[in-house]
């Protein structure tokens, strides 16, 4: 409730994606529709933290419990200004109902073997692909989180397992379809993760050439050999 995914998209992605809401990408088959995300309520984000016990008994700004001021770190890898630029956000947002959070950059290696591997960390910002085939067992299921294994948040919901398990034994599209549907039902409210944006793929290619069809995935190198140039506005490089 106290992050503002929209304030991310259109202040690190200039508006160029869409807030996230699930494991999934829009616009492809595997994606559920009409899906509830958490929205934007700090108020929301207050109470609930009110309610935890956490309230700021010094009056420096930051909700505390127990004595304990409500601190902790958010990794990212460095180089990447997409990323740090989101931490910043959610650092701006998190301060707004109480919570002091610091950003830490590293090195990609070091973030990944020293870190994460090794489930060294409070919190970070992270990115992935998936492919076209819907079946994330290896990043949600339970038995996977072993050292450099996808599940290092170590995410465990029975109810999740069985239906990564049946997905996976599954052929039929619409069955599995039924079953992906549940799961980021699921997922939604559980937020193992928070789904923050998903970027478009900003591709430009010359008004010259014909055929182009945008797939599922976008614009790839593996359908250019669909693509061509109509013959009056074909031009013929010259070397000198």
């Amino acid at each position: 409730y106290a992050i503002n995914r929209k304030e991310i998209v259109d202040g690190v992605l200039m508006g160029l994606g869409v807030p996230g809401v699930s494991p999934y990408v829009p616009s492809t088959r595997w994606f559920k529709e009409g899906l509830e995300a958490y929205p934007y309520d700090p108020e929301k984000a207050r109470a609930l933290l009110a309610e935890a016990g956490w309230r700021d008994s010094d009056g420096d700004g930051v909700l505390d419990k127990g004595g304990k001021p409500f601190t902790f770190e958010l990794l990212t890898n460095n180089g990447n200004m997409e990323r740090r630029n989101t931490a910043v956000i959610i650092q701006q947002r998190l301060d707004k109902v109480g919570i002091k959070l610091s950003i830490r950059e590293l090195e990609w290696a070091a973030l990944i073997n020293d870190f994460i591997d090794k489930k060294k960390f409070e919190a970070i910002v992270l990115g992935w692909g998936i492919g076209l085939d819907p079946d994330q067992y290896d990043i949600w299921h339970s038995s996977k989180t072993g050292p450099k294994e996808f599940n290092f948040i170590s995410y465990s919901n029975p109810e999740v397992d069985e239906l990564l398990e049946q997905g996976r034994r599954r052929c039929d599209p619409d069955e599995r379809k039924r079953i992906y549907d549940q799961l980021q039902e699921i997922m939604a409210e559980d937020q193992p993760i928070l789904f923050l944006y998903v970027p478009y793929a900003l591709v430009t290619v010359h008004k010259r050439f014909h055929g182009i069809v945008e797939k599922p995935l976008g614009i790839s190198d593996r359908w250019w050999n669909q693509w061509y140039v109509p013959a009056p506005l074909q031009r013929q490089a010259m070397a000198p």
